[in-house]
């Protein structure tokens, strides 16, 4: 029987800036899925740039390799990722400062 997990990395969170999300063990996984529901709160011009990050410890953390597509509005979207060691996240970067969304971020990890 194959195992799963489903975290919410992020609830509604409303961002501004530059951010990480909650890092998330994931050593026994194969697979991983992130999905990501995101609404502009203001209107800006601004567009939020999502990358995967991946951690030996948990504490280090490097660029795996997969991004997102500049989100720019509302939308829903998601990335698979494999090979990825021990801990997962996402990194948020803005591309333009004056925009703000809110965000849910979930991960899924199978074997």
């Amino acid at each position: 029987m194959r195992q799963f997990q489903t975290s919410t990395l992020e609830q509604r969170k409303t961002i501004n800036t530059d951010f990480e999300t909650h890092p998330l063990e994931v050593a026994w996984a194969s697979e991983a899925i992130f999905f990501v529901d995101a609404e502009q709160l203001d209107g800006g011009d601004g567009s939020l740039l999502l990358k995967v990050q991946l951690s030996v410890d948990g504490v280090n953390w490097l660029d795996e390799g997969t991004a997102f597509d500049p989100i720019t509005g509302k939308g829903q979207v998601f990335r698979r990722v494999s090979h990825f060691g021990g801990w997962l996240r996402l990194k948020g970067v803005f591309e333009k400062s004056n925009s703000s969304y809110n965000i849910t971020i979930h991960l899924v990890i199978k074997e």
